[in-house]
């Protein structure tokens, strides 16, 4: 859909009180582990009980837009999105990347239109004399939250830190990492002021050499919203060069019994001016590991109305 159709569909969509006033933009993260309907490979279905928890946990961050790693069919997505409807959050809008892995893919549901789509799922690069596909692709969207304000979202789900026989995880991973830098250099290069949103499963931690280089340098590096968990912590303790000790791990690694911080939510310098700290967190809920292996995350926005 292109030119006057979109604009068409975006005055008979927005109510007048979507832009009557500021609006606080939420953007989430989750890794839903092996979201399937139906036994994939080596992947099992989600049972019942833990996709009503996954369905629990996007409902106590009802965000506007959310990103879904580990997703299978179509048909899965539609479900839990309509389960999520039912439930009182309505995210019409959806776009799901099928990447070289047939069995789990990117997605994105949405509150808002999507009014472009540039889904990347051709990216390779050569490893050890041997030419690789990114796994499970890039989703790129522009979402229209009001008719004075569209940002930009790029998701991911780099290769897990599981051995493979193929290659080196953390060198294969590293490269997906170049891969999806280059997908951002791109975007921002065509337009240096699109609020921009990098965010997913990167399946490594921040001073690993795949998020450095997804991260970037100088006027393009992206900035790290790290949220922590609402549990009662401030920002008071503090060691000279280093975060606070807030508790920001967002994934269970039960082979190595190890808790680590690898799903991010990044910013461009353009969509960092409408952050709002306060507004992001990592839900910590009570049996949350009956849903994934990962904790979902969410950053809030202050957006423009006009």
């Amino acid at each position: 859909m292109t030119g006057p159709r979109i604009w068409l569909v975006l005055l008979l969509w927005f109510p007048a009180a979507l832009w009557a006033g500021p609006q606080v933009l939420r953007v989430a993260t989750y890794n839903v582990e092996n979201y399937l309907d139906a036994p994939s490979g080596t992947r099992h279905a989600k049972p019942p009980e833990a996709a009503a928890k996954v369905r629990q946990s996007i409902l106590a961050l009802h965000p506007d837009v959310i990103a879904l790693q580990e997703v299978g069919s179509s048909n899965v997505l539609l479900e839990l999105q309509a389960g999520l409807k039912s439930a009182g959050l309505d995210l019409p809008f959806w776009e799901r990347v099928a990447g070289f892995d047939t069995n789990i893919h990117v997605c994105v549901l949405s509150r808002f239109p999507i009014v472009a789509r540039h889904p990347h799922t051709n990216e390779s690069f050569l490893l050890d004399g041997r030419r690789m596909a990114v796994s499970r692709g890039f989703a790129e969207v522009e979402i229209q939250v009001n008719p004075a304000y569209a940002f930009t979202l790029i998701a991911a789900h780099l290769k897990s830190r599981r051995p493979s026989p193929l290659a080196d995880e953390e060198e294969w991973r590293y490269e997906e990492a170049v891969a999806l830098r280059a997908v951002i250099d791109a975007r921002l290069a065509a337009k240096p002021e699109q609020d921009l949103v990098v965010l997913g499963d990167l399946n490594d931690n921040k001073d690993s050499k795949p998020v450095r280089a997804i991260l970037g340098q100088g006027a393009a590096r992206l900035f790290d919203t790290r949220p922590a968990e609402r549990n009662g912590d401030d920002d008071t303790k503090r060691e000279a060069g280093h975060e606070t000790r807030r508790v920001t791990w967002t994934h269970y690694y039960a082979t190595e019994d190890v808790y680590s911080r690898i799903d991010y939510i990044l910013l461009n310098h353009a969509m960092h001016r409408h952050w709002l700290a306060g507004e992001t967190y990592i839900l910590a809920s009570p049996n949350w590991g009956l849903a994934s292996d990962h904790r979902p995350l969410i950053a809030g926005f202050a957006v423009p109305d006009r």
